[in-house]
């Protein structure tokens, strides 16, 4: 094909390069000769553009990142002076002009649009690097409603789009680990970029600008009492991928939501293979069930398995809480994961190591217990700089078919102030200190719920049935099985404290607490037979108290 037009000379612009031959139109291939930088992330910044300078493109930019590039020796144009119209409104109007948006949307093998861009002076830019205002980063230091406002970028995500939508012409990067893969492209196709890479630029940046919104709107929800807003988004930022989800012909990926949360999405990984995802679904868990207790209150130690708690304790040191929780159910531990609410030490690091653990989190880790894991090499060991805040208000999302369930995580806390005595006899100080301890540990349990405790330390755990009494039945089994293989005269939840995560809807799961032994019941009470059922307790001689609270958990 015989091209009509070989270049334009653009009048009254000398430095602007022309546009690109429609032969080399017609290839997947296209030439960066101009780029347009305006980043608030300057990480990285002064050597992409040495690297843009010394492949020959013209640098485009305004305020502090073109001042940030001349301070390193490099020559820049402002972003005012290409299209002739001063920054105004204290920088809200800088980049929202006909000549940025012209270049960076003009189709070049367009007749009509090249014509357009004579006509009206606009020179083509082939790359926009943007970076938005840390509107995320403000919203989470706390900022007031009107800083957090002037924090939401405008121009930034109109010219992402813009390019985004040309990227058939146009390369657009959003995120600094994009720079080197960028450069590389160029490298490979001598200064061209090729259309594999600028569409996968290209999704990325749409990602960025829907996360952005995303932030920004779920912000101002809160912000205004809106607790059901009529449209909600959700976004995530890619992390990892999987070697399978679930099962093995299931694909999966991971990814963070940016709230920074002390957890297994910001932990770090000393050892071992790359998390499954299993693996962090049960992590998640464990974490979760420790933090609820303060570390000022003494060690604490959970183990998990397929996210319900297979034994969780407290004791005098890391190594005493980490045996009674592993002594709940030794068969279960066997592969599980175990969480800590004090930085592991070597003692207890020796302990975990006696059997197959997939995962250890906590909040911190001595050099010496690093090294005792080092001789496992499968076993995960995951650090975090604190515990999460179980108390922290954090919204939760479930997708059903057609839709997603959204709610408040369940932060409902239990003080013995709270609680309401309905038996004849009164619970012991100790027995309430395991009653509020086997509570706190229920509402990690898949409902329905039955969890036994003594001395700080559960000794049943019955999870996940659809009879409460099952529950109840297959904690005190769980016990009686323990209690064979360690050899002790009798199951331990003989003189425990049993908590249901909700009512007893009738007494037979209350009186199978009582059969195994428990003294003590913690229940939310609220039942149509609840006088039924504190009869029984009084008839059987245990004590109960009522939450006034449940925590189912599907």
């Amino acid at each position: 094909m015989t091209p009509r037009l070989r270049c334009v000379i653009w009048p009254l612009k000398p430095r602007l390069a022309p546009l690109n031959d429609l032969e080399d139109m017609m290839t997947d291939l296209a030439p960066l000769r101009r780029a347009l930088i305006s980043v608030s992330d300057k990480t990285g910044l002064t050597q992409l553009g040495h690297a843009l300078a010394a492949r020959g493109v013209e640098i485009l930019s305004t305020g502090g990142t073109a001042k940030a590039l001349r301070d390193a020796g490099l020559e820049v144009r402002d972003v005012s002076d290409f299209t002739g119209f001063p920054e105004m409104m204290d920088g809200r109007v800088k980049t929202l002009h006909p000549v940025v948006h012209g270049g960076l949307l003009a189709r070049r093998d367009l007749e009509s649009h090249r014509d357009a861009m004579v006509e009206h002076n606009i020179g083509p830019i082939d790359l926009l690097v943007v970076n938005l205002y840390p509107f995320e980063d403000t919203v989470a230091k706390g900022a007031d409603f009107d800083t957090c406002i002037e924090n939401i970028d405008i121009g930034g995500p109109a010219m992402i789009r813009s390019a985004a939508k040309n990227h058939a012409f146009v390369s657009v990067v959003t995120d600094v680990a994009d720079y080197d893969v960028l450069l590389a492209d160029m490298d490979a196709n001598a200064g061209q970029t090729t259309l594999a890479l600028r569409q996968r630029l290209a999704q990325t940046a749409y990602a960025r600008t829907a996360a952005y919104d995303t932030a920004v709107s779920t912000w101002m929800a809160g912000a205004i009492g809106d607790d059901t807003p009529r449209r909600r988004s959700f976004s995530g930022t890619f992390k990892q991928t999987m070697r399978y989800g679930e099962n093995s012909h299931q694909a999966a990926a991971f990814y963070t939501d940016g709230t920074h949360r002390p957890g297994v999405a910001t932990a770090v990984q000393h050892q071992g293979k790359e998390l499954s995802y299993n693996n962090i679904n049960d992590t998640d868990a464990a974490f979760e069930l420790v933090a609820e207790f303060d570390p000022a209150g003494g060690p604490a130690v959970a183990i998990i398995k397929h996210a319900n708690p297979c034994g969780v304790a407290r004791g005098a040191t890391l190594l005493e809480a980490y045996q009674n929780a592993f002594d709940c159910d030794r068969t279960s531990a066997f592969g599980g994961i175990v969480a800590l609410n004090q930085p592991l030490d070597e003692a207890t690091a020796k302990a975990i190591v006696e059997i197959f653990t997939e995962v250890v989190i906590a909040p911190g880790a001595s050099d010496a217990a690093k090294a005792v894991f080092a001789s496992k090499k499968n076993l995960r060991l995951l650090t975090t700089d604190a515990l999460p805040d179980v108390k922290a208000p954090i919204t939760t999302y479930r997708q059903v078919a057609g839709g997603m369930l959204v709610q408040d995580k369940d932060t409902g806390h239990i003080g013995m102030d709270d609680l309401k005595v309905v038996t004849k006899v009164a619970p012991t100080d100790a027995q309430m200190a395991d009653l509020l301890f086997a509570w706190k540990v229920a509402k990690h349990v898949k409902s329905n719920a039955i969890v036994y405790v003594k001395d700080g330390a559960t000794v049943g755990v019955g999870a996940g049935q659809m009879s409460r009494l099952d529950s109840a039945l297959i904690a005190a089994k769980k016990a009686e099985r323990m209690a064979d293989a360690m050899g002790l005269p009798a199951p331990l939840t003989i003189g425990s404290a049993v908590a249901s995560d909700a009512f007893f809807p009738f007494a037979d799961g209350l009186m199978e607490a009582a059969a195994a032994g428990a003294t003590c019941v913690i229940q939310p009470g609220g039942s149509m037979r609840d006088d039924e059922v504190i009869a029984a307790a009084d008839a059987a001689g245990i004590a109960m108290v009522f939450t006034g609270m449940r925590h189912f958990r599907h």
